[in-house]
């Protein structure tokens, strides 16, 4: 193939080739827009240059990246990498290390690349129907598309077809930049370190990601309130001038569904199936909202109260500093009248038979009393549960009102207030509950602790926390609760749900409210990060 010189390009006096002149003095240069690339490239295709495209994140770029990009070159005559920008790299928190900006002044430092873009799309599927590239490259790893976790190769293996090109792989010896950041670069504590050591030893992921395949089959019956979170975003200014109260200035609000709702749009990407029985006020606020909101796969069967409200938790926070000042809660936490007992329980019967699993968040706020339990507890094929302590019903709604459960899934704090105590040793009050409880199986989540998670007559496992940032703890429990359901109820190791509780809880923390949810392709390549 023709190479491009310095002397080749001074024959065209162009826009195009005077900037691809310059590229190769200045690297930044080449660094160009997805809506230009069209107008640069069609000089090239002009004079049948061939077009070669790569794409990837390239956090820390390392000599397998170098190797397949100039293999990639040898293929074609103008070689350009797309490059994943930052809200779209979807491996876990902490991720990318390094921003796109140099990223991709990392990449257009390479003598082999000729143009850098910054794709600011979710795939790069917009970028190959732009750029339209006789070739595309990829790695070897991903020449086996059934082991591609995104499912993306195919769409892009079609796309390339759709303009004429063809995917092609290379076959240069591979690293990983995220073995290379855990080694290098890791934001996480020895402790940590150790046991991610000890664990990739233990399990291989191929067998973790066999249990997020299994559950795509499973049938789950979620039961608990719905809530709507209210975030109000302002700037404080100052105190009254009459009152020694906090005084801010509206800036903005976000409305997000919560509770029961979250741990539905949570399942629904894992599961092909879920159905979720619920309560809303007597007229139905928020109805629409909800139905805009929650996914297509799930089923929602809602039951109204008289008298009563949707609950709505109401949240101001500062915005600058992200910290929440006060809340305020729209509810009526008394339990249903006598006819809308029976409907709701009706409803349970006709649901709970044909579900493989049943997930119970019972946040205390009037939707299940002891007759509802019951009902569940006897006809759960695997129940579930978590009963949350929150300002409305502390020290009231302990999770001791389940007298059986084949997973419990609770905070540190929800089980001291189930004793009393709390200068009892954790592992005791968790050796306690078990022997009093018909619980086959508990985890308690202890924040910046990690958890604890322990079956029945077997060794208590600790895990410890994965978050190096927190931006919101909110729903984080219910997600945590959500997908650790899905091992547990497939029987996994205790310290593999532990781990997966952990890694869930980690993503968790690092959303606001419930603004997004826990996806399953942004989780399994979390997983794949810590282990490499």
């Amino acid at each position: 193939m023709e190479n491009l010189t310095v002397t080749n390009e001074k024959k065209y006096k162009t826009p195009e080739t005077e900037l691809i002149h310059k590229s190769t003095i200045d690297p930044h240069s080449k660094i160009v827009s997805l809506n230009h690339i069209t107008r640069m490239l069609a000089g090239r295709r002009a004079k049948n240059k061939t077009i070669v495209q790569c794409h990837g994140v390239f956090d820390l770029l390392h000599i397998g990246h170098v190797k397949h990009l100039q293999s990639a070159k040898k293929l074609g005559d103008i070689l350009v990498v797309t490059l994943t920008s930052d809200p779209f790299v979807n491996k876990g928190p902490g991720r990318p290390h390094f921003t796109e900006t140099l990223r991709a002044e990392a990449l257009a430092a390479l003598s082999c690349v000729d143009y850098v873009i910054i794709n600011s799309n979710q795939t790069a599927i917009p970028a190959i129907l732009t750029i339209k590239p006789d070739y595309y490259i990829k790695g070897i790893e991903y020449q086996n598309a059934d082991k591609d976790i995104t499912g993306k190769i195919s769409e892009e293996e079609e796309a390339v077809n759709s303009v004429g090109g063809k995917l092609e792989f290379t076959h240069d010896i591979t690293f990983s930049s995220s073995s290379l950041l855990n080694r290098f670069f890791s934001p996480h504590s020895e402790e940590v370190l150790l046991y991610l050591e000890q664990f990739k030893n233990k399990y291989h992921i191929d067998e973790i990601f066999k249990y997020f395949e299994n559950a795509k089959q499973s049938k789950v019956l979620l039961i608990g309130e719905a809530i709507i979170d209210i975030y109000h975003y302002g700037e404080a200014i100052g105190k009254s001038g009459k009152e020694p109260i906090l005084v801010t200035k509206y800036h903005r609000e976000e409305l997000f569904i919560g509770g029961i709702l979250a741990i539905a749009n949570h399942l629904s990407n894992f599961c092909a199936e879920v159905t979720c029985v619920t309560m809303l006020g007597e007229k139905g606020e928020y109805e629409s909202f909800i139905r805009e909101n929650i996914r297509e796969n799930v089923n929602i069967i809602f039951h109204y109260k008289k008298e009563t409200p949707t609950i709505v938790k109401r949240r101001y926070i500062e915005e600058y500093s992200s910290q929440k000042l006060f809340e305020i809660y729209e509810m009526d936490d008394c339990y249903f009248n006598k006819d809308e007992k029976i409907e709701f329980e009706d409803s349970l019967k006709k649901q709970l038979s044909s579900h493989d699993m049943v997930v119970v968040a019972d946040y205390g706020h009037g939707l299940l009393d002891t007759s509802s339990i019951h009902l569940i507890e006897d006809n759960a094929k695997f129940l579930a549960v978590n009963t949350q302590a929150n300002a409305s019903n502390h020290g009231f709604n302990c999770i001791s009102k389940y007298k059986k459960a084949d997973y419990v899934c609770i905070a540190n704090r929800e089980l001291q207030l189930n004793f009393r105590q709390k200068h009892i040793c954790t592992l005791e009050q968790i050796n306690k509950i078990m022997k009093e409880f018909d619980y086959k199986h508990i985890v308690v989540t202890r924040g910046v602790m990690g958890t604890l998670s322990c079956k029945k007559d077997e060794e208590i496992f600790s895990t410890p926390a994965f978050a190096s940032t927190v931006k919101d703890r909110v729903g984080a429990g219910d997600a945590v609760l959500a997908i650790t359901s899905l091992f547990a109820s497939q029987k996994a190791p205790a310290d593999l749900v532990g781990f997966i509780g952990n890694v869930v809880g980690s993503l968790a923390v690092n959303i606001i409210g419930n603004k997004s949810f826990i996806e399953k392709v942004t989780l399994l390549k979390y997983i794949m990060h810590l282990l490499k």
